[in-house]
């Protein structure tokens, strides 16, 4: 077997550790990480992804992200959940070549779709192998949260339900805290958003929804939210892009001229509990200028594509090229792509 190396200062080889079949056409992949990554990849927030570098005969490599559906502190090893599709390149190569022991290029985890508490009540809405964000939200607010939670799952039929044996586990061990609502295309037809209303309306006062399926789903879903009267700043979606730049290349960073550096704006970035003050010339993203710095800054695609650089502009106002990885919520409630954004005002400050 050929030994992969990084193409990247951030990314690492992973060992694929187990492979389980979920279902006939989903499967999960366990990885062992390298000492030298091991904090980067362990320390996670439930709902992440990984961004893997899958082999491609025309292009030389696709970047596909797929969600963690392990948890922290739950699974001992990371694991992503993937489900084969008609026309999926990435996730049918996964699907046929990797076995214990193969090795895969990954990007360390990324991505916002995660509570900021975990003991506030929560709805969980999931279809298909929309189901692996929410499945690791799921453990990791059953082990280290106190709140209710409603988790509807929908799938065609009961042999389409990944970790529908790990669910009847959690719904036993927590019963007085995890209600699971199982809906089944082929016993009961597709949901409409009225129907869906219905179910999520008692709900609407007291959880956060949290949600990741097909986009017809998700349209229903949302649009049920909106009916059973869910505040917008507590409907929460997991939007997926294909990439199509490469997030495993470094960033080159070009010189900042004279007269950029002039008329830069001023931003405080606060990342990982610190606060850094930078000069942001006006030309240059908010990524740019924090590897410039020197600072860890979360990013993948620089495509504005996958969310992984999206963050909260708490003051001053930017311009951004491409949004594609925020919905009109997430930007009506302050989210940016560091990827995209670029200074439209003299002073910002921006958190992650």
């Amino acid at each position: 077997m050929t030994e992969l190396t990084p193409h990247s200062a951030r990314s690492a080889i992973l060992t694929v550790s187990e492979v389980i079949d979920e279902t006939a056409d989903a499967r999960s992949i366990v990885f062992d990480i390298p000492d030298t990554h091991r904090e980067k990849f362990e320390d996670y927030l439930p709902g992440q992804f990984l961004t893997l570098r899958i082999p491609s005969d025309q292009t030389g490599s696709v970047a596909r992200c797929y969600s963690l559906s392990s948890a922290p502190r739950h699974d001992k090893l990371p694991k992503v959940t993937v489900k084969r599709t008609a026309d999926g390149y990435g996730s049918n190569w996964i699907c046929d070549n990797l076995e214990a022991g193969s090795q895969i290029e990954a990007l360390p985890p990324s991505g916002v779709f995660t509570p900021a508490n975990f003991h506030t009540p929560l709805l969980l809405i999931a279809a298909g192998s929309g189901v692996t964000p929410v499945m690791s939200i799921l453990k990791h607010a059953l082990l280290t949260g106190t709140g209710q939670i409603t988790f509807f799952y929908a799938n065609r039929s009961e042999n389409d339900v990944i970790f529908a044996d790990e669910l009847r586990r959690l719904q036993a061990k927590y019963p007085a805290r995890l209600t699971v609502l199982h809906w089944l295309e082929s016993v009961q037809g597709l949901p409409s958003d009225r129907t869906l209303a219905t179910l999520f309306a008692p709900m609407s006062a007291t959880h956060t929804a949290y949600m990741c399926g097909p986009g017809p789903f998700m349209d229903a879903a949302h649009s049920a939210l909106i009916k059973a009267r869910f505040d917008s700043k507590r409907v929460h979606v997991e939007i997926y892009n294909s990439l199509s730049g490469d997030p495993f290349a470094d960033v080159e960073l070009g010189e900042v001229s004279a007269e950029e550096a002039a008329a830069a704006a001023e931003v405080e970035v606060e990342l990982d509990g610190e606060t850094h003050t930078l000069a942001w010339p006006r030309s240059r993203t908010l990524v740019d200028i924090m590897l410039a710095a020197g600072l860890d800054a979360p990013y993948s695609c620089q495509e504005g594509e996958c969310g992984s650089c999206a963050c909260t502009l708490v003051e001053g106002t930017v311009d951004m090229e491409v949004t594609g990885a925020l919905d009109p919520d997430d930007i009506a409630d302050g989210y940016i792509l560091g990827c995209q954004a670029r200074p439209t005002a003299d002073k910002l400050k921006i958190e992650f």
